[in-house]
């Protein structure tokens, strides 16, 4: 059964630990980045529940014990857009006018083509765009950044749609 996403409890976190880090937490900035654990603070603020299932899942316990869903941008959005509907959040890959604040973005650079940066959405204008989207984000620590200040060789935008308990 799919629950609501409380878009509204993702946004109050994402709000108080853009510019910080929460102590619960490791802090990946010096392992690779630390934008897709971020992220995974953020929705999880907001769905209230993980999904152990090793390897295959997304969960924190520990800096040494958690899903490569929570740290690493490939495996977030493979793990947010299954087919099969298990425990956890659940996302949809939409074009740009779907988002709204508490949704995630993913970047590609011109360097590598791969998705390696996690974005979250923390406001848009009426009609979602390019230009009116901002965002919170680790690793190069952003607070309602313009998207429009990225450069970036590919984007997705991924809607989380709800929860599955």
């Amino acid at each position: 059964m799919l629950k609501s996403y409380d878009r509204q409890l993702a946004i109050d976190y994402a709000n108080t630990w853009a510019l910080a880090r929460n102590p619960a937490f490791y802090d990946y900035s010096n392992l690779g980045g630390d934008c897709t654990n971020f992220i995974s603070q953020c929705i999880y603020a907001g769905s209230g529940v993980m999904n152990y299932t090793r390897d295959y899942g997304w969960y924190y316990i520990n800096a040494n014990d958690k899903a490569p869903a929570w740290t690493a941008t490939r495996y977030l959005y493979n793990f947010l857009t299954r087919k099969s509907l298990d425990q956890g959040p659940v996302g949809q890959e939409l074009d740009v006018s779907s988002m709204e604040p508490g949704d995630i973005i993913q970047l590609a650079f011109q360097d590598s083509g791969y998705f390696t940066h996690s974005l979250f959405v923390v406001e848009t204008g009426e009609i979602p765009s390019l230009d009116n989207i901002l965002i919170n984000t680790h690793s190069y620590d952003r607070k309602a950044y313009p998207l429009s200040a990225y450069f970036f060789s590919r984007i997705r935008f991924i809607k989380i749609i709800g929860v599955v308990l």
